[in-house]
């Protein structure tokens, strides 16, 4: 890999932020295939391609929220998924085999998380959003999940909104979060 390429990867992931709050702007389906297409390159182990996403605008979101007020209790309609243009479900779609479910989950989420950073990219807030409710039966039948699939969660998608002060996001410390193998260091401390 070149140090442009690096660098460019660098460079998206540090000015990576989320944007609870957008505008009505959001990607066309075909534009949103196109990044769908890129970000389907994780890695992803005997190529299971255990995932699928489910995109949600218009009145799909109402359909969401009511699934998601059912799921917590009450009657009506929750409110958020109201907040974004385009909701993008993340679902693991798991395969039984050699494979551990864990595994295809983990490229589950490394889709969701390379889909986001290319929304970023293409000039599109985005947020991650979880929660108890993404197990709930009535959220997964509003989804159309199978047994053998779990719902991740969504990225609520639209425009970033124009702003007077840049935003700011605390450094992460690499070192604070890297180390060795423990048997690694006694085998060093031996020699």
């Amino acid at each position: 890999m070149t140090a442009a390429a690096v660098g460019g990867a660098r460079a998206a992931m540090l000015a990576r932020r989320s944007l609870s709050k957008v505008t009505d702007d959001a990607p066309t389906h075909d534009e949103l295939v196109e990044l769908v297409s890129a970000a389907g390159r994780v890695a992803d182990h005997k190529e299971l391609k255990p995932w699928r996403l489910i995109e949600i605008r218009g009145d799909d979101r109402v359909a969401l929220g009511r699934a998601i007020a059912k799921a917590e209790g009450k009657k009506g309609v929750y409110s958020k998924p109201l907040r974004a243009p385009l909701l993008i479900a993340i679902v693991a779609s798991v395969r039984r085999g050699k494979v551990p479910v864990w595994e295809q989950e983990a490229v589950a989420s490394g889709v969701a998380h390379a889909l986001s950073l290319l929304l970023d990219e293409a000039g599109y807030g985005v947020f991650w959003r979880t929660g108890g409710c993404t197990r709930h039966p009535a959220v997964a039948k509003a989804h159309g999940l199978t047994k053998d699939e779990v719902l991740l969660g969504w990225l609520y998608v639209g425009g970033k909104p124009t702003r007077s002060r840049p935003l700011r996001r605390k450094a992460v410390d690499g070192a604070k979060f890297l180390s060795a193998l423990p048997a690694g260091k006694k085998a060093k401390k031996k020699a």
